[in-house]
């Protein structure tokens, strides 16, 4: 009976192909040049070729352009021609019909101030708003003025509707009507056809009712 082989034996075909993959791996590692180690000269060569930084990358830098702008004066679009007291960033573009200008005011930080951030001659159409202090003149043929509970406004108001929540320093027209809401101040008379006021509201004036042009026809 022939002798067994052993079970951890490599037949002599198969140590002939182990050979042959051995020599052929050295020589494709050779061509390729000796292999990188991880060195800190490594890390700043992937750092070239990855190329510069983005911009978004970097941390931002506070150059006083950053900042949680807070509400406008007013909302609306209207025409305005008077002072405009800033305290933020200003920019504007040029185009064919006009030129537009962005307005970003800074937050205020200490108590309301008396100055007003807009002083001069207010028109609009449709709507407005006013959520600070503006003082001056504010003017619509059929338009509705809103005045903020928060807001100031020290002019006299010739609108259709107004609906006043805020301080009022002025004669108010409304040639339709005037709503007076719970934390609404008046200083000054007041004319128009139709006039609510809620519990709360304070009026210090007169008050004249506009005849109804409509009455008979």
């Amino acid at each position: 009976m022939p002798a067994l082989k052993p079970a951890l034996s490599v037949e002599p075909k198969r140590k002939a192909e182990l050979k042959s993959s051995t020599i052929q791996a050295a020589s494709v590692a050779a061509s390729q040049g000796p292999r990188r180690l991880p060195t800190t000269v490594t890390g700043i060569d992937e750092a070239k070729h990855r190329g510069p930084v983005s911009p978004s990358a970097r941390p931002r830098r506070d150059d006083g352009y950053s900042f949680q702008a807070r509400v406008p004066v007013i909302i609306g679009e209207a025409t305005y021609r008077g002072l405009i007291r800033v305290d933020g960033v200003i920019s504007s573009q040029l185009a064919a019909n006009g030129t537009a200008i962005t307005i970003r005011q800074r937050p205020r930080s200490g108590p309301p101030e008396s100055v007003p951030e807009l002083n001069g001659e207010i028109s609009f159409k449709d709507m407005l708003r006013v959520n600070g202090h503006i003082a001056g003149k504010v003017f619509s043929f059929n338009g509705t003025l809103i005045v903020d509970g928060s807001a100031r406004v020290d002019a006299s108001i010739d609108v259709a509707v107004a609906v006043i929540s805020g301080t009022v320093n002025g004669d108010v027209i409304g040639h339709q009507r005037v709503e007076l809401g719970p934390c609404a101040v008046i200083n000054g008379s007041i004319s128009t056809r139709s006039i609510a006021m809620k519990p709360g509201a304070i009026f210090h004036g007169a008050c004249r009712m506009l005849k109804n042009e409509n009455i008979g026809e």
